[in-house]
């Protein structure tokens, strides 16, 4: 990890810094608006990895506070997809008192944060299963200090969705990361929909991004690959929509927000409002002094289906009219 650089800037710089969610970082939030005592809060926000969805998550989160009149000064870190950096940035900011709560986006770092910080209130974002990863005892309780959101969405059915767009499908590939718990809670979500539906599903584990590749060759001639909400693959995503491209195997994932990166179609929750609702969370701890542990975890329930009609001739794919129906359409946009 490099040495982290601190840096006091105003509020539209640090908006612009901290979405870029890259390196390590220090920014102050003053809205101006009336917040009561005036106090400004420190903020010590994760990443396990910098991509667009988790980026909106931040973005969603700041959007609420900004909104409430709480002013904050952020430190931001990226683990940059390695465990042992996010176990060495939680022990950062155990040590750290002058962090008010932290913000751990990301199912391992937020593993990381729970472990280390044991004093002050821990926010989750985006985390999908955080009883099965032991964050919280229960959907209905929060822990000791922890609480937050997840990106669980038990109505989608990606499988479903795949065969709609491309009937003819009978082999799904799935690649996903071994080291994201998330991950695998999907995969098993996803074989059962696959032998419910009557096809096969060709799932391909990788360790790290540098095995993204080798983990494609692997899936070559499935008739459709789905990535879940994977942080390590879907900080890779332009490569895997390259290679889906070049094998002509339409690329689908459960990420509703990476179709307009150029995936074929999404039936996700938004990253953004997930962010807001985390957001609203940390107003109730810093500004109305509520305890961490009363606060339920929350999981996002509704979901949107986000389809691409342009991205998917790229895979020589034309969705049907019907599949459309009821979708909000988008366009590839340049990162």
């Amino acid at each position: 990890m490099k040495t982290r650089r601190l840096l006091v800037v105003t509020l539209a710089s640090a908006v612009a810094l901290a979405l870029g969610l890259s390196g390590c970082s220090d920014s102050t939030s003053n809205p101006g608006s009336a917040s009561g005592s005036g106090t400004t809060y420190t903020i010590g926000v994760a990443v396990i990895v910098a991509h667009p969805s988790l980026q909106l998550v931040q973005q969603g989160f700041e959007e609420t506070l900004k909104a409430d009149g709480i002013n904050y000064k952020l430190i931001s870190e990226n683990a940059q997809g390695d465990q042992a950096n996010a176990a060495t940035i939680a022990s950062g900011f155990a040590a750290n008192k002058s962090i008010n709560l932290v913000l751990a986006i990301s199912t391992p770092i937020a593993l990381a944060m729970a472990t280390a910080v044991q004093d002050r209130p821990i926010l989750f974002a985006a985390v999908t299963d955080p009883v099965g990863a032991g964050l919280v005892p229960s959907w209905d309780q929060a822990g000791p200090n922890i609480t937050g959101t997840s990106d669980l969405n038990p109505t989608a059915k990606p499988v479903d969705l795949i065969l709609k767009a491309k009937p003819s499908t009978k082999t799904i590939g799935v690649l996903y990361s071994s080291s994201e718990p998330n991950s695998q809670v999907q995969v098993t979500a996803y074989q059962t929909q696959a032998e419910a539906a009557g096809v096969t599903l060709k799932t391909q584990a990788i360790t790290s991004s540098s095995d993204i590749s080798v983990g494609l060759a692997a899936l070559k001639g499935v008739d459709a690959l789905l990535i879940p909400t994977d942080n390590t693959v879907i900080a890779s995503l332009s490569t895997v929509i390259g290679w889906g491209q070049d094998n002509q195997i339409p690329v689908f994932s459960a990420d509703a927000d990476s179709v307009s990166q150029g995936t074929v179609a999404a039936q996700g929750v938004s990253y953004e409002a997930l962010g807001k609702q985390t957001g609203d969370m940390a107003v109730k701890i810093l500004r109305d002094h509520v305890d961490v542990s009363t606060i339920k975890p929350l999981a996002v329930t509704d979901a949107e289906m986000v389809a691409n009609p342009d991205a998917a001739k790229t895979f020589g794919l034309t969705l049907p009219d019907s599949f459309l129906q009821g979708a909000k359409v988008v366009t590839t946009t340049s990162s």
